[in-house]
């Protein structure tokens, strides 16, 4: 298929063939690739984990965890070189000089952006889930259904019920603390205790609800232990996970799936491994390896398995099937519609909006809690049927102390004093919106342009339409009105204009439903064409909600290993 001739190429001998043969190959460590490799090595697999990153062990190399601002030469702040050299990047709200080291930098990755995208990335062992936000929420029928019932890109070939059970599986494992607020299309989970709201979150609460019966305002269900489990956390209160935690309070694949995955004695894990392309038999009608590219030494050797998971990140997930290209595959693995790579989405977080609260001058709150409040989605729910625009919206929200009194011309002895007493109670809240799924909003591999793996780069053209952008107003308006109602001043509703990317949950581009014709997955995350290849990351989503959406990654995917392990006995992969 005419490698880049930068690589080496290595042939693999009978005896290479067996030493490189596996039961099951894992591309990505991440959040799902790490579910993947638990699952299929638990059920006796003998699994290899592909990571095109450097190896990440667990406390030892959370290298800034327990540092003080003081302990850090810019006291965490970017330097302006730092801002300068990575334009993309360093507009993502976790990175820092504290975690700047788990995130790509512009330059070691290139991409071309036909409209503005902001590509997050984490190439290491644990990928993104080391660094993630953590909040987790179920989706309901509300949002399974609902391309079907407006006639919007393809149906979803699951519902609800197929995914629930999948759902309380991978909750009792990460451990999810949340309280069970008995919203409908906001399903309960299995729930570790909440995390306690503030006295400004409880008022902002009791308001909000009196005056819009038919909001809520919850604490966030969050991947932050509140009790031990298996030997992991409990949260400690800090609030510096980005970093990695030494206390395992959090989830991540590093301290928690992969753990699980290696002490089956299953594993193999093969960090600094770039998969290149997937081997497709055409004889067999089944993919029968990959093709690895050393991320150090740019040598390429092939390894080989009977089932595949491709879990690779939404963006490179798609970047390694489009260059899977064979005589039955020109476009692409299983790309005979032309549908791979089209359909990308991303939340729209361009709503941001903030107030100040005289009041509760005596209370202050425990520690530095590591998630906030929500509100889940009220538009378009029930009897609520917005003209305006389709789908629906969510808001993550919190209220603090500032952290003084201190004025600009405070100096001096009076600085000291001021500086002992906090300030006045704020809340922000930010918006989380549905991006529709648009053939338009696409990712594609450029013909002329390599990166120096020998990798086509991915192009990306996506943007946010006129749905998007009704919806942001509406955002806006009604989040003035609940900070409002509950008697904030000071109120600021601001459109960001950030361009999709930044949300860092792109999804779609290898979509899952009903119909070869259409879609790239069934039902089963399966590739219609190739059905011992696997998608499970973010690219197989139909349509987006307006939910969290890395515990759906890991409910599908731990959905789909056991189906593959089940196919497997049979025969029938």
């Amino acid at each position: 298929m005419g490698f880049n001739d930068t690589l080496h190429s290595v042939s693999v001998n009978t005896k290479g063939v067996k030493e490189n043969t596996f039961d099951a190959i894992v591309i990505g460590s991440g959040m799902s690739g790490g579910w993947a490799a638990k699952e299929l090595c638990e059920k006796g697999l003998k699994t290899l984990v592909l990571e095109r990153g450097r190896n990440i062990e667990h406390i030892k190399d959370y290298t800034t965890a327990t540092l003080a601002p003081w302990q850090l030469p810019h006291r965490d702040t970017l330097t302006e070189k730092l801002r300068r050299e990575n334009p993309i990047v360093s507009k993502c709200y976790a990175f820092t000089e504290a975690t700047e080291h788990f995130f790509v930098k512009d330059k070691e990755h290139p991409y071309v952006q036909q409209k503005p995208f902001g590509w997050i990335r984490g190439y290491q062992v644990g990928g993104k889930s080391l660094m993630w936000a953590r909040w987790t929420q179920r989706w309901s029928d509300l949002d399974f259904e609902a391309n079907a019932k407006q006639g919007i890109g393809v149906d979803w070939p699951i519902r609800y019920k197929d995914i629930a059970p999948w759902y309380s599986y991978v909750e009792k494992f990460v451990g999810i603390s949340g309280n069970r607020d008995g919203i409908a299309h906001l399903p309960d989970g299995k729930f570790q205790p909440p995390m306690e709201m503030n006295c400004i979150e409880k008022h902002f609460k009791k308001d909000v609800e009196a005056g819009f019966p038919d909001r809520h305002v919850i604490i966030s269900r969050t991947a932050n232990l509140t009790k031990g489990l298996n030997g992991r956390g409990p949260c400690q209160y800090r609030d510096l996970c980005s970093r990695g935690c030494p206390f395992a309070g959090y989830f991540s694949s590093v301290s928690a799936s992969l753990p699980a995955a290696k002490a089956t004695g299953n594993m193999t894990l093969r960090p600094f491994s770039v998969v290149h392309s997937i081997i497709y038999d055409e004889k067999l009608h089944k993919a029968t390896g990959v093709r690895v590219i050393d991320a150090n030494t740019l040598k390429m050797t092939e390894y080989f398995a009977k089932i595949i998971f491709v879990n690779a990140g939404t963006i490179n997930t798609t970047l390694v099937l489009l260059n899977s290209v064979s005589p039955q595959f020109p476009n692409g693995l299983g790309n005979t519609n032309g549908v791979l790579g089209h359909y990308l989405m991303d939340h729209n977080y361009r709503g941001t909006l903030g107030g100040q609260y005289d009041g509760y001058p005596d209370q202050y709150y425990y520690g530095r809690r590591p998630t906030g409040i929500y509100i889940p989605r009220f538009r378009n729910v029930g009897n609520d049927v917005q003209k305006g625009f389709l789908r629906g919206y969510a808001f993550a929200a919190g209220g603090s102390r500032a952290n003084s009194n201190v004025t600009d011309d405070t100096i001096g002895a009076s600085f000291k004093e001021q500086f002992t007493e906090p300030g006045a109670w704020n809340m922000w809240m930010t918006g989380m919106g549905e991006c529709l799924p648009y053939y338009e909003n696409k990712v594609t591999l450029s013909t002329d342009k390599k990166d120096k793996w020998g990798m086509p780069l991915v192009q990306i053209d996506c943007e946010y339409k006129e749905n998007e952008k009704a919806m942001l107003k509406d955002i806006l308006t009604s989040g003035a009105e609940m900070l409002e109602k509950a008697g904030f001043k000071n109120i600021q509703a601001n459109d960001t204009g950030e361009a999709p990317g930044l949300g860092i949950h792109e999804m779609g581009t290898a979509r899952m439903g009903k119909d070869p014709k259409t879609s790239i997955l069934n039902a089963h995350n399966q590739i219609w064409d190739a059905k011992n290849v696997f998608v499970t990351d973010g690219a197989c989503m139909a349509s987006n909600a307006c939910q969290n959406p890395s515990l759906t990654y890991m409910a599908l995917t731990a959905r789909a290993a056991n189906f593959a392990v089940d196919e497997l006995k049979k025969g029938n992969l």
